[in-house]
Order: C-alpha cells, then structure tokens, then sequence
C-alpha cells in the first residue's frame, strides 16, 4: 500500500515538471513587455501593402495655409521639373528662363529667328528708347504690356536714369530688361573711343547699382555706330543691335498721332521684327491697340531673356 502511495506522487510531481518545462520553451519567444518583432519589408515599400491589410484611421491633418500649399508646390517642382508640365511653371516671375538655354538669335538685319525650329518664329521684340522719363508715362506703358503679358526692352540713357533711379528699378521689378543706350544720347560714331568707352561703360555701372544687374543689349543713338562702337559694346558683354521695323514715333509729323504709329509698324511687319519705338505719350496711348492688332495677326512677343547675347551674329 505504502507503494503503491510513493508511486502515485512520483507520477504527480513528474507530470508538474514536463508542464512547467513546455511553458518556459513559449515565453522565451518574446520577453515579458516586449512587442512581437514585426517584418518591415511590406511597410517599408508601399507598393507591395498586402491585399489583407486593415488601415487603422488616422487623426486628420490641419488643412495646409495657402502660402504653405505654394511653397510645398515649389518644393516639388525644384525636385521634379517634369510636375510642372511645361517650362513657365518651373520658373519664378522670369528668373530661371534668363539661366534656360536661349530660344533666339539675332541675324545680320538686326532681326530675330529660332534657334529650334520648334520655337515659333512669328514674334516680334518690343523695344521703348531715351528713357526713363515721366512715371505716370512709364506706368501706363507697364500696364498695357502686362494686360498683354508681354515683356520688353527699354533703352535707358544714363542721364535720364541718374536722375529717375526709382524708374529703373520699377522696369525691373515689372520683369522687363533694361538696356544700354548710352548716357548723354550723342551719336557715338563722331566720338573717340575714350569717350565712347565711358558713354557705355558708365550706364552700365550705374544699371547694375540700380538693379542689381547690368544690361546685356545695347542700341547707339540715332543707329549711329560703326566698327569701333561695336567692339566697345562687345567688350562690355553687350549684343550691338538697331532696328528692323521703326514706329516713326518720334517723327514731328506723327506727334500725338498714336494711329500713325500703329500704321507705320503694321506697314513694316515681318517674323522676328526688331520693333524701335519710345517712351512717348503718344506711343503709350497707342501700345493697347497695337499689341492687339499684333496678337490678331497671329504674333507672339519675344522675351528679351530669351536672345542669345553671344558676340556674333549669324545669318
């Protein structure tokens, strides 16, 4: 009997030992207060989410502040061009068109063509000579253009800028280039080089204190230049340039005559024109209705960042 007890508790006390042996074999796989290690390979390539996955709600994000929306839209176009879907939006007010690679060339007639023949080649250059003058003047013709969103070039004197610094710079801000027609107005081709050197060399100082930056275009005075005037121009890093189609604003017979000026330039017009007009009331009152007729005619105009500035012209 006695036995046959022993037996019994021994079978009980190795049936408790097996028990407590199989229990420490599970626990070991995670330690006590520890998460079930978890596989990243799906969590970390979104692509392959599994088909079994339950999204767990998310506290919803504050709605973003429109200048945050603009700056993040920035953000993904500075690192993926391509999202922007063309070369206007990848670009801020004009600045990264003047880093892009230039769209035209000026050939021998002082006329513009394509580099590529995927640009279009029906466009005209808008240029205002001898100012900066009169602000009130200066803003109607910066209204017209943007109404058109056009850019243009105005070939300042340096007197007249030295006197309206303020309207330099107005040109500037409003995305338009500023270009060199020397300081006093003289007709440089009478000048020794000296004197020519100082006339460009001197606006294209005062330009860059003004703006920051110095002109890239030059035209001379009345189109009065010649060789010697030219390699001045091309030392200062300046395309010598005059005029294919002239307004004839300045005329006297087509003072306040803004129709005389729209007729003289339609008369004239032809792919890539180098239109010369200036900073005139007249001209200002005629701008609006010529652009118009310009666009109606199937015309674009050319932004003057656009033109290549090497030292030679082509064909």
């Amino acid at each position: 009997m006695l036995t046959k007890c022993y037996s019994a508790v021994t079978i009980i006390i190795l049936a408790f030992t097996l028990a407590a042996c199989g229990q420490n074999e599970n626990t070991d796989v995670n330690p006590p207060g520890q998460p079930a290690e978890t596989d990243t390979t799906l969590t970390d390539t979104p692509s392959k989410t599994p088909d079994n996955t339950v999204t767990q709600p998310e506290e919803s994000a504050p709605e973003a502040a429109p200048d945050q929306v603009q700056e993040d839209n920035e953000d993904a176009i500075k690192e993926d061009p391509s999202a922007a879907g063309s070369k206007e939006a990848a670009s801020s007010d004009g600045e990264e068109t003047a880093a892009a690679s230039p769209l035209y060339r000026m050939n021998e007639a002082y006329r513009f063509v394509p580099i590529e023949e995927s640009t279009p080649a029906k466009v005209v250059l808008l240029t205002f000579d001898d100012g900066p003058k009169e602000r009130d003047l200066l803003e109607s013709m910066l209204d017209t253009l943007e109404k058109h969103n056009a850019k243009a070039v105005f070939f300042v004197n340096g007197y007249r800028a030295k006197a309206n610094p303020e309207l330099l710079k107005l040109i500037a801000d409003s995305g338009h280039s500023i270009g060199n027609h020397s300081w006093d107005h003289i007709d440089l081709k009478k000048e020794k080089a000296d004197v020519v050197r100082k006339q460009i060399g001197d606006v294209q100082e005062l330009v860059n204190e003004v703006t920051g930056s110095k002109p890239k275009l030059f035209r001379p005075p009345f189109g009065s230049g010649g060789d010697s005037v030219q390699e001045v121009a091309k030392n200062e890093g300046l395309l010598y340039m005059t005029w294919s189609n002239g307004s004839l604003d300045w005329d006297p017979k087509n003072k306040n005559k803004p129709d005389a000026v729209i007729t003289n330039v339609m008369d004239q017009l032809h792919p890539g024109a180098n239109i010369l007009m200036h900073e005139l009331p007249w001209t200002a009152e005629a701008l609006d209705q010529l652009l118009t007729k310009l666009e109606g005619k199937g015309y674009g105009f050319i932004d003057p960042e656009t033109i290549q500035t090497g030292d030679k012209n082509e064909e």
